[in-house]
């Protein structure tokens, strides 16, 4: 039974190595559709849950009941530091527009959509590279959807529980003036806390991409460990871009991308010695 279904996948895999371009593009196709249907059913039961999804996930890190606020006001208590406690007068959400909550919720909903879906839409895309590997390539690749949507995951919560109650207490409490009240708009709030938790999902993806970068030889374990300086420049500078101007959220972010690099030396020497054997 075992042989005719290894037989059965070399002979898909030998299928799918005389396929023409245009039959790629086809099987392509099905599965950025199948991940396109994926992203919009979730979507639509992000839509539906709106009340969990904005009182309890988008606007709670703002609440001084979320549990980041929680935590920072405990340790202010235990070192006598009362800055630290963050977001215990919530900021005030305005909405300008007459359709900004519904564009909004619409908006949302896909971005949701997107992230819960995105471990799927991986396992789709491994389904299409898979067949144009190498047996030792795909042994070697085992677990590799697992670890990617893992190192997503991370980034995004990671983001979510740290970085945007740090970015909202700065941003929404910063003033130039006594004079000049803070009225945060709705677009405004939910684009900082959407896209900083998104990118830095995507930024945690660094290892995944050396990865691959070693694989095809443009990146060496002694490359890497020779701009080691450049390197933390580029993660000090990527901080700045994906963080406000608050130089403690800058560190935060800072850290584990430079523990991430470090962890990618160690990828990129081993995959070296495997293409060595």
């Amino acid at each position: 039974m075992s042989k005719q279904s290894d037989h059965s996948n070399t002979d898909t895999d030998e299928g799918r190595e005389g396929m023409s371009f245009w039959a790629h593009l086809e099987e392509l196709r099905g599965h950025l559709v199948r991940s396109f249907i994926a992203i919009f059913l979730l979507a639509i039961g992000a839509f539906i849950a709106k009340d969990i999804i904005f009182d309890y996930v988008i606007l709670a890190p703002k609440e001084p009941y979320f549990i980041t606020n929680r935590a920072f006001c405990y340790f202010s208590r235990l070192i006598s530091t009362p800055a630290l406690c963050i977001n215990q007068n919530p900021v005030e959400i305005i909405n300008i527009e007459l359709a900004g909550q519904f564009k909004t919720h619409i908006i949302v909903s896909l971005i949701a959509g997107i992230i819960v879906a995105f471990p799927y839409i991986l396992y789709e895309f491994w389904r299409f590279i898979k067949p144009a590997l190498h047996p030792k390539e795909k042994a070697n690749s085992r677990g590799a959807v697992l670890v990617t949507s893992l190192l997503f995951l991370t980034g995004v919560s990671f983001s979510y529980f740290l970085i945007a109650p740090l970015t909202i207490n700065f941003l929404g409490s910063y003033q130039v003036s006594s004079m000049v009240a803070n009225q945060i708009a709705l677009r405004s709030y939910i684009t900082t806390v959407t896209m900083v938790t998104f990118a830095t999902g995507l930024v945690f993806e660094l290892p995944i991409i050396v990865y691959f970068l070693s694989r095809v030889g443009l990146l060496t374990p002694e490359f890497m460990k020779k701009n080691r300086k450049v390197a933390f420049i580029l993660i000090i500078g990527l901080s700045a871009i994906i963080t406000p101007p608050d130089v403690f959220s800058q560190i935060l972010v800072g850290i584990p991308l430079y523990v991430l690099y470090e962890i990618s030396i160690g990828i990129s020497r081993r995959v070296n010695k495997e293409q060595e054997i």
